[in-house]
């Protein structure tokens, strides 16, 4: 990762944030609690049209100074950038998806490894409503508990995997190894990702937040929140009803008019 192209002073100011003295666990946790309160997880560009690229220039363009969200690899890309602009030690990982079940999936996620004096620790910004608010410990006897949601992980035939309780008992969310990877690995599954036709990115539009106290995830029309125990649904009515609670819920801003290919309405929505 090139750290000297990156501007730091600018994504601190979309987080809200002071520039820290020091790489500390403390600075690191903070940093990663108030990057997923400030920038959403989404996959809108791909239901526009739009490809989805990793390279530094257009990360910051998009998501620090659009104030845009993006999906993993985004979301990870630059939190790796500003990590190593800060000081710490990062590798960038990839894991398999396990939530809701089904078979075998390719090594679609990217979360990051940083090493600290205290051991070394799993940071993820980039798993949605559902994502770890704090940097996780690398060990099985670690949990972190946020709001109504914990967090674990335990070892599975040599892989690493992360579990999570939202009330319902402990669930898979994904499987990891160790092993570093490299851009070209996350461009091949970027690549897949955005644009297999059975992808779910292609083929649901999602918009998702999270804060230490309320957790907002949009599926196609549907919304959810979760907040102080208890759990809210509302559908989305029409397009504009859409745009309207993109930009209450997600500060994500759309001109007026603007449809994407997914969720379908039952008149014109097709991508503009």
């Amino acid at each position: 990762m090139q750290a000297d192209r990156f501007d730091l002073d600018a994504y601190l100011a979309r987080l809200r944030l002071s520039q820290p003295d020091e790489p500390t666990l403390a600075v690191l946790t903070r940093l990663q609690q108030a990057h997923l309160a400030a920038v959403p997880f989404e996959n809108l560009d791909i239901l526009l049209g739009r490809p989805i690229r990793l390279d530094l220039g257009s990360l910051q363009a998009k998501l620090v100074a659009s104030g845009r969200g993006g999906y993993c690899f985004e979301q990870n890309t630059l939190f790796q950038a500003a990590l190593e602009a800060l000081g710490f030690a990062v590798r960038p990982l990839a894991a398999r998806v396990r939530v809701g079940g089904g078979p075998v999936r390719p090594r679609t996620h990217m979360l990051l490894h940083v090493e600290l004096p205290e051991g070394g620790f799993i940071a993820d910004v980039g798993f949605g409503g559902d994502s770890p608010l704090r940097p996780l410990r690398l060990e099985e006897t670690a949990e972190i508990r946020d709001g109504d949601t914990a967090h674990r992980l335990r070892r599975e035939d040599g892989l690493w995997v992360l579990e999570a309780d939202s009330g319902g008992g402990w669930t898979d969310q994904y499987a990891f190894t160790l092993e570093p990877q490299h851009p070209a690995d996350f461009e091949v599954a970027n690549h897949f990702t955005s644009t297999w036709p059975r992808s779910p990115f292609v083929n649901t539009l999602t918009a998702q937040i999270c804060t230490p106290h309320r957790r907002t995830i949009l599926r196609n029309r549907d919304l959810v929140v979760r907040e102080a125990g208890r759990q809210s649904t509302s559908t989305i009515r029409d397009p504009e009803h859409l745009l309207q609670v993109l930009e209450d819920e997600f500060r994500l801003c759309f001109p007026p008019g603007t449809r994407f290919a997914k969720p379908e309405f039952g008149d014109d929505t097709a991508s503009r």
